[in-house]
C-alpha cells in the first residue's frame, strides 16, 4: 500500500474526540483527488499505553530503587489490580461496555489512590441518576492516578493532553527542546514511534503533514519527524496548525529543520497542495506558499501571493474516514457542565464562517488571518456538511469551533435543520450580544443547540470597554436568561489580570458573577489569567494599555506570549486560587452567602457592586423594538380551532378557542371570532418552516378590517404564542 499524503496529529488532544485539522485536511484534499491518509498518534498510543499489554510493561520498567512518593508506591503495590481491570474500564470509556458502571460505583472494583481524594462532592454532582456519568468520572480518576504514576517514575512530561507542554510553551530559544530531543526515546516515546513505524511501512508516503495544535503536541510532533527523516528520508516532513500559526512567524532558528523540511502558516489547503505538487516535481520551490524551508543550508520563507487561497465554500467537507474513531474514551475529568460536554463524548467538528466577525478584542490575535479573515458559510452548505459527516460517522452531535458563531447564521442554519428535519444536538462559541433575542434562543433550542460558551471576560463595563468587547454586563446578564429559558447551558470564560485592573474590579467582577449563578442565568464557568500575545492589539502597543513588555528581543524559535509588568494593575497571580476556589462552589449552587473576601488570603476591598444588582436587572421588563422586516416562523403544531359564544350583561358575541400542543404542555388562547379566524389562517400560511416579514402580516390583518393590529399583536394573549413556537426573528 502506498498513499501520498498521511497527515496525523500527534499525542496529544482530547482523549474523547480527534482534533479536527487532518479531517478538513482530507476533505479538501478530496476534492483535488489527492489520496491522504490520517490519523490520531494520540489515541493511539493512549490505547496502548493503558492496557493490559502496556501496563505490564510499565510497570516493569519503574526503576523501584529510586525515591518514589507514597501514592507511587501505593499504586505499584497494586499493581495487578491495575492490569487485571484496565482493560474492562477503557472498554466501559469507549461506550462498549455500559454494564461495567454499577460495579465501578460500588467504590470495590477499581483500585484508588490519590485522585480519588476529590470524590466528596459525587452524590451532589450525579445524585441517584447519574450512574453511567459517575462511573466515568471514577474511571476517569482511576487513569489520572496511573498518569501520575507514569509522570513520577518514567516520563516525566507525560500528560493526556499536554504532554511536554512546559518545553512548547513559548520556548523563545530552541535549546532546551533540542537538548532534550538528543536524549535517548523515553517509555512513552518509544510507543509512539513503534506506531509511527507501522504507518510509515505501510503507507510509504511522499508527504507527511503533522498537525501540531497547541503546545503540548510540539514535542511529540518533533520527535516524530526525528524518527522519519532518520528512518524515512524519501518521505519529506511538513509541520502546520495552531502553533506555527501563532509562535512560530518569526522563526530563525535552522535547528529546527533537522526534524522538519517545511512549515507552513495559516490555512493550510493551498500551502498544502502546492507543497505536495512540489514534492512530486511538479511544481518550483518559489510557487511554495506560507512555507518556511531551508534553501543551500539558509532558512527561508517564500509566499507565492499570486496563489489565493480557496474559499470556505471550496473546501470540501471534513472526512473523518482512517481515524479510529470506536477507539475514543469518554472522560469526566472535572465536575463542570461544560467541561463534561467538552470531553464526554465524541462531537463532530465543523465551522460556520472563517475568522470573526467581530475581530476587535484587543487581548486576541485579531492581526492574525485566522482572526481577521471573516467569511461564512451558507446554511445550505453546512447542513450538507452535516448530513455528510453524520452519514460517515454516524454521530448527530456537532461542535462548531468557530472563534464566535454568527447569530445571523445561527438563525439561518437553525431555520434550514428544522427544515431538513435533522435530528442533531450542537453547541458553538459566541458573544454574548444582543441579537441573541428569547425568540432566536427559542430557535435555537428547537434545532438542537444545547450550549453555548462565550467571554464574559473581565464583568466590568470599564474594563469590557478597553477589550472593545462590545458589550456589558447588563447585556450578558439579558442574553444569559434567553440561552437559560429556553433550556441552553451557557458557560462564560472568565478573565482576570487585564492590564490596569484593579483589585477592586477583580472583587466587583467576581461579585458580578456570584450574581449570575445566584439568579439561574449562567451554569458553568471557568477563570483565566490573562496573557499578552504578540499578535493582540495590547501585544503590538503595550503603551497604550499601560503595561511594559519585559524583554523586547524577539526569539529565535517561538513569540507568542510575551512577559509583561502591569504598574498601575493589582497583584494579579495572587487572586487566581480564590477566584477558582469560589467559582467551583458557586457552580455547585453552594456559598452564595459566604462574603468574598473570605476567598483570599491576603485583605481585599469590599464589592461596590448592589447585591441585587443581576437581579434587578432580569427583573425589569424588556421591550422588544420589532422592526417592520422582522421575520415571523412558527415551528409549532397547527391549532385546534373552535368557535363558542360569550355572554355577559344581556350581550352575546362569538369568540374564537386555539388549542396548541406542544411536546411539554396544551396551550389555549381565546380571542374574537375574526381574530382567531384570521390567526389560524396566518398560522397555516406560516407553516413548513415558511417566513413572512413583519410587515406583511399587519398589512394582512389590517386589509381584513380587523381594527389596530399593534393593540392585538402586542398584547396578551397573542403576544404569549412564543410558547407555542410562534417567533420574531
Amino acid at each position: 500500500m502506498s498513499v501520498p499524503i498521511f497527515l496525523f496529529t500527534p499525542p496529544f488532544t482530547q482523549l474523547n474526540t480527534p482534533y479536527p485539522a487532518t479531517a478538513y485536511l482530507k476533505g479538501f484534499l478530496n476534492t483535488k483527488n489527492i489520496e491522504a491518509f490520517q490519523a490520531d498518534l494520540g489515541i493511539e498510543v493512549t490505547v496502548a499505553l493503558f492496557s493490559k499489554n502496556g501496563l505490564q510493561q510499565l510497570f516493569a520498567a519503574i526503576d523501584t530503587n529510586k525515591e518514589i512518593s507514597s501514592n507511587c508506591k501505593r499504586i505499584i503495590t497494586l499493581q495487578d489490580d491495575y492490569i487485571h481491570t484496565i482493560d474492562a474500564v477503557i472498554l466501559f470509556l469507549q461506550g462498549k461496555n455500559p454494564s461495567l458502571a454499577p460495579l465501578i460505583c460500588k467504590r470495590n472494583f477499581l483500585p484508588e489512590a490519590s485522585r480519588f481524594a476529590q470524590t466528596d462532592d459525587l452524590a451532589w454532582a450525579f445524585g441517584s441518576m447519574g450512574m453511567q456519568d459517575k462511573a466515568k468520572h471514577l474511571a476517569t480518576l482511576y487513569l489520572e492516578d496511573l498518569s501520575d504514576l507514569v509522570k513520577e517514575c518514567i516520563d516525566e512530561h507525560f500528560g493526556f493532553s499536554r504532554y511536554a507542554e512546559k518545553l512548547g510553551r513559548s520556548a523563545n530559544s530552541f535549546d532546551e527542546l533540542y537538548e532534550e530531543l538528543q536524549k535517548p526515546l523515553t517509555f512513552t516515546d518509544n510507543i509512539l514511534i513503534d506506531i509511527l513505524q507501522q504507518h510509515m511501512h505501510r503507507l510509504q508516503p511522499k508527504l507527511v503533514c503533522i498537525s501540531v495544535p497547541f503546545p503540548g503536541n510540539l514535542y511529540t510532533s518533533l520527535r516524530c519527524g526525528q524518527f522519519i527523516k532518520q528512518h524515512f528520508p524519501a518521505s519529506k516532513v511538513c509541520m502546520g496548525g495552531g502553533f506555527a500559526n501563532t509562535e512560530l512567524r518569526s522563526l530563525t532558528d535552522k535547528r529546527v529543520f533537522e526534524f522538519y523540511d517545511f512549515i507552513t502558516l495559516d490555512d493550510g489547503e493551498a500551502p498544502l497542495e502546492n507543497l505536495f505538487h512540489f514534492v512530486k516535481g511538479e511544481k518550483n520551490i518559489e510557487e511554495l506558499k506560507r512555507t518556511f524551508t531551508l534553501v543551500n543550508d539558509e532558512m527561508r520563507y517564500i509566499n507565492n501571493s499570486a496563489c489565493s487561497d480557496y474559499r470556505q465554500g471550496q473546501v470540501g467537507t471534513p472526512d473523518y474516514s482512517d481515524l479510529l474513531l470506536d477507539k475514543y474514551i469518554s472522560a469526566i475529568e472535572v465536575v463542570n457542565p461544560m467541561h463534561s460536554l467538552w470531553s464526554d463524548g465524541r462531537w463532530n467538528k465543523l465551522t460556520m464562517a472563517h475568522g470573526c466577525y467581530w475581530g476587535k478584542c484587543t487581548f486576541c490575535d485579531i492581526s492574525l488571518d485566522y482572526i481577521k479573515n471573516y467569511e461564512p458559510l451558507t446554511a445550505e452548505i453546512l447542513c450538507n456538511r452535516m448530513e455528510e459527516m453524520m452519514a460517515q460517522t454516524g454521530q448527530t452531535g456537532f461542535h462548531f469551533v468557530d472563534e464566535a458563531a454568527p447569530p445571523a447564521l445561527m438563525r439561518a442554519l437553525s431555520l434550514e435543520i428544522i427544515k431538513r428535519k435533522l435530528v442533531v444536538s450542537w453547541w458553538a462559541n459566541i458573544r454574548f450580544e444582543k441579537s441573541f433575542t428569547r425568540d432566536l434562543c427559542l430557535l435555537l433550542k428547537a434545532a438542537g443547540c444545547i450550549a453555548v460558551s462565550g467571554g464574559l471576560e473581565v464583568a466590568s463595563d470599564r474594563l469590557l470597554q478597553l477589550i472593545d468587547k462590545g458589550i456589558t454586563v447588563a447585556q450578558v446578564a439579558k442574553v444569559n436568561k434567553h440561552f437559560t429559558e429556553a433550556g441552553i447551558m451557557v458557560h462564560a470564560y472568565l478573565m482576570y489580570g487585564f492590564p490596569t485592573q484593579t483589585a477592586q474590579e477583580t472583587i466587583d467582577s467576581l461579585e458580578m458573577v456570584r450574581q449570575l449563578f445566584e439568579t439561574g442565568v449562567l451554569q458553568s464557568a471557568f477563570w483565566h489569567l490573562f496573557t499578552m500575545t504578540a499578535h493582540s492589539p495590547v501585544g503590538l502597543n503595550p503603551a497604550k494599555y499601560k503595561v511594559q513588555k519585559l524583554l523586547e528581543t524577539v526569539g529565535s524559535f517561538a513569540n507568542n506570549d510575551i512577559e509583561h509588568a502591569d504598574p498601575t494593575g493589582a497583584d494579579h497571580e495572587s487572586f487566581g486560587f480564590g477566584l477558582k476556589k469560589s467559582l467551583l462552589n458557586y457552580m455547585h449552587g453552594a456559598c452564595f452567602d459566604v462574603p468574598l473576601h473570605k476567598w483570599f488570603d491576603f485583605k481585599t476591598p469590599r464589592t461596590s457592586i448592589a447585591p441585587d444588582y443581576i437581579a434587578q436587572l432580569l427583573s425589569e421588563e424588556e421591550y422588544n423594538t420589532v422592526k417592520p422586516n422582522t421575520k415571523l416562523v412558527f415551528l409549532g403544531n397547527k391549532p385546534v380551532t373552535e368557535i363558542f359564544t360569550k355572554s355577559k350583561k344581556g350581550s352575546t358575541w362569538e369568540m374564537c378557542s386555539l388549542l396548541f400542543e406542544t411536546k411539554q404542555e396544551s396551550f389555549e388562547i381565546k380571542v374574537g371570532k375574526e381574530e382567531g379566524l384570521w390567526l389560524a389562517g396566518l398560522l397555516e400560511k406560516l407553516s413548513g418552516n415558511k417566513t413572512m416579514a413583519l410587515q406583511e402580516v399587519k398589512l394582512s390583518f389590517e386589509s381584513a378590517g380587523l381594527g389596530d393590529f399593534e393593540l392585538f399583536w402586542d398584547n396578551k394573549p397573542v403576544n404569549t404564542l412564543y410558547k407555542a413556537g410562534l417567533l420574531h426573528l
